[in-house]
């Protein structure tokens, strides 16, 4: 069932900007920097846009509050700086926060580690004017690396946000296409709120859990009620990447957290009546790919960091079923 659409759509602003951290203190100073320079930027050929920032405070345990308090006192009046405190864990509970929060049609979602252009937000209002049917759309991010990446990690980018699919304006007709991350992400408020049931099954990566997909799974939700999701590569952004990112340690239960969501969102992409079939598909394929990484790598494997993500993703999508069942969840 889709929450409840009936809330009158806010007119107070053309665009929200909402900000979902977990103990961004540090990561936060950047992003304002580059919100500042998206607020002096003023449009030539239209007025500039009312706009607003929402900070939503995802149970940190660091000084966001307080740096947040600071900022508000020099920001532009006429640019309203908001914080929120969500106590729940969860970039799932944050966004919906935010969605309830913004009094905008239009909602513009940042994480605390992204650096939009100056014309980040006119580039989306202009796109959401052009495109009416787009219920959301995603923008073109490039990363910002604390250390160059080396070559064989190249293949693993896109898993980290980084999206750069042309200059063209790219429709995501299809579900089994990769769709947009959050980071970036613009939802007509409108979509959301007749789209998103009153509960997801996939919150986000907490303290003591990596398992994500909670944006794909929203934007599941948007397709199925016949809103359009778009890729919009004029509003650019950097996704910044700090080295340890690109570490094992990391990007081992990165990957296991991607392939434990994923009978979330496979199964709600498709009808009822297919799940069970697909359900077995996706199972073989996820052996098959498996077996494949083992048989071509061997002892090998040891050396080898992409294949190491990759057979833990095959791996964690073919338990996905098992961690859900003992959960007590099913998209069934």
């Amino acid at each position: 069932m889709a929450r409840n659409a009936s809330l009158s759509e806010p007119t107070y602003f053309d665009f929200s900007i909402v900000i979902c951290t977990y103990n961004g203190a540090q990561r936060l100073p950047a992003l304002f920097e580059h919100l500042l320079a998206c607020w002096q930027f003023v449009p030539p050929d239209r007025p500039r846009l009312r706009w607003e920032i929402l900070v939503v405070d995802n149970n940190s345990s660091d000084d966001t509050a307080a740096l947040v308090q600071q900022v508000q006192v020099q920001w532009p009046q006429d640019c309203p700086l908001r914080y929120c405190f969500e106590v729940q864990q969860g970039a799932s509970y944050a966004r919906e926060l935010g969605v309830r929060e913004a009094r905008a049609a239009l909602i513009g979602f940042l994480d605390d580690d992204n650096l939009p252009a100056p014309d980040w937000v006119d580039a989306a209002h202009r796109f959401a004017q052009d495109y009416p049917q787009a219920g959301a759309f995603g923008s073109q991010i490039h990363g910002d690396f604390e250390v160059e990446p080396p070559p064989e990690l190249k293949a693993l980018l896109p898993f980290l946000a980084i999206v750069e699919r042309g200059q063209d304006p790219l429709r995501y007709d299809s579900p089994k296409r990769v769709l947009p991350p959050s980071a970036g992400l613009v939802v007509r408020r409108q979509a959301w709120l007749g789209s998103m049931p009153e509960t997801c099954l996939l919150r986000g990566r907490k303290p003591g859990s990596m398992v994500t997909g909670e944006d794909t799974e929203a934007l599941t939700y948007l397709l199925r009620s016949g809103w359009e999701i778009w890729y919009n590569p004029a509003m650019q952004l950097w996704h910044r990447i700090p080295h340890w990112r690109l570490e094992r340690s990391y990007l081992i239960p990165f990957f296991q957290g991607i392939g434990l969501s994923r009978y979330v969102t496979r199964m709600q992409a498709l009808s009822p009546w297919l799940r069970p079939l697909a359900l077995l598909a996706y199972a073989l394929n996820d052996l098959r790919k498996a077996l494949g990484i083992l048989l071509c790598y061997g002892f090998g494997l040891r050396h080898s960091l992409v294949a190491q993500c990759e057979l833990t993703l095959s791996l964690a999508s073919l338990r996905s079923p098992l961690h859900f069942w003992r959960l007590g969840a099913s998209p069934f």
